[in-house]
């Protein structure tokens, strides 16, 4: 293999690991603040700015090439968006389809999403690149 074959393999690996692995942190986040929003008081406040922030930095994270940001925006805000309902519905089902006890599997969810994201990201950090 080139250099140049094994640095764009890099990039493309980088790209997509951040990508993909940091989109499924903000569907369960989404679906978690679906979820517990009840009003507008101090949590609701919080987790939606950390919604916010899940789905705009990993943009400037990313160290592959860039893509357009209203784009990136578009696509993140429309996952978020989906996963929001979703866990709207998910809420309005607790009881009565789901039993009650289900109500923490979008946050267990979250929590091993998050834990997988920042192996992967860990893991990107640290490994071993070639010498320029």
């Amino acid at each position: 293999m080139e250099k140049s074959e094994v640095l764009v393999a890099e990039k493309e690996t980088r790209a997509g690991g951040f990508t993909l692995d940091t989109s499924f942190v903000l569907f369960f986040l989404a679906i978690e603040f679906g979820r517990s929003a009840g009003g507008f008081g101090f949590e609701t406040a919080v987790m939606a700015l950390a919604l916010v922030a899940a789905a705009v930095l990993p943009y400037f994270i990313n160290g592959g090439e860039q893509t357009n940001f209203a784009n990136w925006i578009l696509g993140r805000f429309a996952i978020a968006g989906f996963a929001v309902v979703l866990g709207v519905g998910f809420n309005q089902s607790l009881g009565a389809v789901f039993p009650e006890e289900f109500r923490f599997l979008p946050m267990t969810l979250l929590i091993i999403s998050a834990i997988c994201s920042f192996v992967i990201q860990f893991d990107g950090f640290f490994r071993f690149r070639l010498a320029k």
